[in-house]
C-alpha cells in the first residue's frame, strides 16, 4: 500500500507543471481575467460630457462678431454675403514609402484621424509608374477634408496651439494664394500638433494643409486670415516698394 501511494504521489509531482503550471502571457489566470473585464468596462465606459450641450465653436463666434464687420467696412461690402469666410479646409498627407510598407499607411491615417477628429480617406494611385513600383490602385497617402465645426475648430487649435510650435517660426509666407483666395501652406512634421503622442510615432512625415475659402481674390483672403489670427510676415512687396520711395525722395 505504501508503495502504491508513493506511487501516486511522483504523478502528481509530475504533472503539476502541465495543468498547475503559469500561463504562457504571465501572471495567474484570475489576474488575466480580471485584467480582461477591467479594459472592457473603460471601453463601454460612457463619456463624461455626453448629456451636455456642444458649445459653438470660438472662432466662428469671433468672426461673425467681430471680422465680418471689418472687413465690410474695409472693403466696402454692401451685403454681407460678399464678405470672405472659411469654405473648408484639406489636410493631404503623401507617403510614397507605403509602396514597400503598406502597415505604415495606417499610422499615418490614426494620426490624422487623431489631430482632426475624423476618420481619414485613403488615396490610391491613379496610374502606374515602374521606375517607382507603383502600381494603379495602390494605396499611397490620406486625406481630410473639414468642414462646418469641426473646421473652424481645427483652425483655432492650429492658429493658437500648433503654429507656435513650429521649430525656427518667422510668420507664414504670403505668397502661398493661388490667386483665387484659397491659402496652401506645407508642414515638415506632425509632431508639431499637440494631439499626437511622442512615444507613439513611428516615422516623422509632413503634411500639406489648405485653406479654402469663398473670396475671389488673394487680398480678400488675406485680410480675412489676418483678421482670424494667423501670423503672416510682413509683405515684401509693400517693404521694396517703401525702400524705392524712400531712395527716391
Amino acid at each position: 500500500m505504501a508503495k502504491d501511494e508513493g506511487k501516486k504521489d511522483d504523478k502528481k509531482a509530475a504533472g503539476a507543471p502541465k495543468g498547475g503550471g503559469a500561463p504562457k502571457g504571465g501572471g495567474t489566470p484570475k489576474a488575466q481575467k480580471g485584467g480582461g473585464e477591467r479594459k472592457s468596462m473603460i471601453s463601454k465606459a460612457p463619456h463624461a460630457g455626453r448629456d451636455l450641450p456642444v458649445p459653438p465653436p470660438r472662432l466662428r463666434e469671433h468672426y461673425r462678431e467681430s471680422v465680418k464687420p471689418k472687413l465690410m467696412k474695409q472693403f466696402g461690402f454692401s451685403n454681407t454675403h460678399q464678405a470672405p469666410s472659411i469654405e473648408k479646409i484639406v489636410l493631404n498627407v503623401g507617403l510614397g514609402e507605403a509602396i514597400k510598407q503598406p502597415k505604415m499607411l495606417d499610422a499615418v491615417v490614426d494620426e490624422l484621424a487623431i489631430i482632426t477628429g475624423q476618420r481619414p480617406v485613403r488615396k490610391k494611385a491613379k496610374k502606374s509608374i515602374a521606375n517607382y513600383g507603383l502600381r494603379q490602385g495602390q494605396e499611397i497617402g490620406a486625406a481630410v477634408t473639414l468642414r462646418g465645426a469641426r473646421m473652424w475648430e481645427f483652425l483655432d487649435r492650429f492658429i493658437s496651439a500648433t503654429v507656435p510650435r513650429i521649430r525656427d517660426f518667422r510668420g507664414l509666407s504670403t505668397r502661398s494664394f493661388d490667386g483665387r483666395g484659397n491659402y496652401s501652406m506645407g508642414v515638415k512634421e506632425q509632431m508639431i500638433f499637440p494631439e499626437i503622442n511622442f512615444d507613439m510615432v513611428e516615422q516623422i512625415h509632413g503634411m500639406d494643409i489648405t485653406i479654402v475659402t469663398t473670396a475671389g481674390r488673394d487680398d480678400h483672403a488675406l485680410a480675412l486670415l489676418r483678421e482670424l489670427g494667423m501670423p503672416f510676415r510682413g509683405e515684401e512687396k509693400d517693404g521694396k516698394g517703401q525702400k524705392a520711395q524712400a531712395r527716391a525722395n
